[in-house]
């Protein structure tokens, strides 16, 4: 959860939910799309699967909320990386860098974040409605901690191509 952050109702968890869903989605497809020029298809096509996952969900919190009016959450609130644009040098850096454990290490990270942050709303919330809500997100989370400690047990062991990430 965002540090002061107290969720009051259904509107203020879908405006996080959407948030959070919407930075795993686009990370996922990044993810992907670097795997994929470092010729590992596997590890490409296990984001690809997550990066679908995150934007039917997000796709449903979308219709959910239609003609609800959700409060703003500011960009980068839920960023994986950083909050600059993703041309910035540290970022760049990042991703060359990145390995297919890394990205699954940074991917778990994030997923257990959110579902961390749906796990206090669910045990804070004195609404039985909003507690169900941020249960069911929470599960969903649960799904995809599981997924990534899957392919982490399957990921190759760590090496750096430090010729790469020189640019020689």
């Amino acid at each position: 959860m965002i540090r002061g952050t107290t969720i009051a109702g259904p509107a203020a968890l879908y405006a996080h939910a959407l948030a959070i869903e919407r930075e795993a989605a686009e990370r996922y497809r990044e993810l992907a799309e670097r795997m994929a020029d470092l010729g590992n298809d596997e590890a490409a096509g296990v984001f690809r699967q997550l990066a679908g996952f995150e934007a039917a969900h997000l796709k449903t919190l979308q219709a959910r909320t239609a003609g609800i009016p959700v409060p703003a959450i500011a960009p980068g609130a839920y960023a994986w990386l950083d909050e600059g644009a993703p041309e910035t040098a540290a970022r760049e850096l990042v991703y060359r860098l990145l390995t297919p454990r890394k990205a699954l290490a940074i991917a778990l990270e994030a997923e257990r974040r959110a579902e961390h942050f749906f796990e206090e709303v669910q045990q804070s919330a004195r609404d039985p409605a909003l507690r169900d809500l941020a249960a069911e997100m929470r599960l969903e989370e649960q799904d995809h901690i599981a997924m990534v400690l899957r392919a982490l047990a399957q990921a190759p062991a760590e090496r750096v191509d430090w010729a790469a990430v020189l640019g020689e």
